[in-house]
């Protein structure tokens, strides 16, 4: 592997990206995903993405120059119109208000709709957290699951993420999970490598259960928990399709396709206020020290560090660096 630091990710991308159209801050936020993706170790959402960034800007599929348009529909109802664009400087825009809502109201919401696919939905959860307040979001993606008992592809793997701060500015627990057993891109890995995937993460065409992540990508993903999970999902498709304007997940073509319309998709975040109960500090700790008592265990996300320098795929990082240098 090839160790790479936090910033040199950031500015190969970003140069990445505007050589293939986006704007500066757009890019710079991108890039930023992209390089925290890499330090946790979450490959699917960092390196493994800029190739088809950089295809789908220059074919139009995501409009790289655009400003998103923030609204107030409603007090403590935020809304940004990503315009097709990156989904990442659409939700730069529209924390800062979310966020003074939040204190405000003690509650509040961010919707982004007609955004570009967002990956890593718990880096947007995280940036709610760390600035005081508890983050819940969901997205919907292009369809890959179908109902249990179903053969027909109708919802994305729709994740959840949710975010608790520790009150200094971090984080006291944090998980991001699809609505899946597994994330789809774990799936496409799998095929890229040649090898087989577990029994009990997809069915086959014809809905039977399949080892085989082509089969796989042919047929549909399982729901974690079978009928809990695909309400999960679908709890995830009304809000971020229905209350920020984007499309449902059977209109969304597949979203590292170079060509085809945008991706159209939604995001959906509610900000809560942890001081409005003046116990919820209290109840953190109390919870906190009672999974700490079984040794090895931990609240999701409890203590985790960022690599840096952060090792990385070398076939990944040499592609990168290859998107960067060829329109400088």
């Amino acid at each position: 592997m090839t160790h790479i630091t936090s910033a040199e990710i950031e500015r190969t991308v970003q140069a990445a990206l505007m050589g293939h159209g986006a704007g500066a801050f757009a890019a710079a936020e991108v890039a930023r995903a992209v390089a925290c993706a890499e330090a946790v170790g979450n490959r699917i959402c960092g390196l493994y993405y800029l190739e088809s960034y950089c295809q789908q800007l220059e074919t139009g599929r995501v409009q790289g120059d655009v400003v998103p348009v923030v609204t107030a529909p409603r007090p403590a109802t935020v809304h940004v119109d990503a315009l097709m664009g990156f989904a990442q400087p659409a939700f730069a825009y529209g924390l800062a208000p979310a966020l003074d809502a939040a204190r405000q109201f003690g509650v509040a919401t961010l919707a982004v709709g007609h955004a570009h696919t967002c990956t890593s939905l718990g880096y947007f959860t995280e940036q709610i957290a760390r600035a005081g307040m508890i983050g819940l979001g969901m997205t919907n993606a292009s369809p890959i699951v179908a109902p249990p008992g179903g053969k027909t592809r109708m919802i994305g793997t729709n994740p959840i993420a949710f975010s608790v701060p520790d009150g200094e500015g971090g984080l006291a627990m944090q998980f991001d999970q699809s609505t899946t057993t597994v994330a789809l891109g774990k799936i496409t890995m799998a095929k890229a490598a040649g090898q087989p995937i577990p029994l009990g993460w997809a069915l086959d065409k014809d809905g039977a259960p399949t080892t085989d992540p082509e089969a796989a990508l042919a047929g549909s993903l399982v729901s974690m928990g079978g009928y809990k999970g695909w309400g999960f999902g679908l709890m995830a498709e009304l809000l971020t399709a229905g209350l920020t304007g984007g499309v449902l997940s059977c209109d969304v073509k597949p979203l590292k396709a170079p060509e085809g319309p945008p991706h159209d998709l939604g995001q959906f975040y509610i900000l809560i206020d942890p001081s409005t109960s003046g116990v919820f500090t209290d109840r953190l700790a109390q919870l906190t020290e009672m999974v700490g008592e079984d040794e090895g265990a931990r609240l999701p996300g409890q203590n985790r560090v960022l690599a840096d320098p952060i090792e990385v795929d070398p076939a990944a990082w040499a592609q990168a660096q290859a998107l960067a240098a060829r329109n400088a």
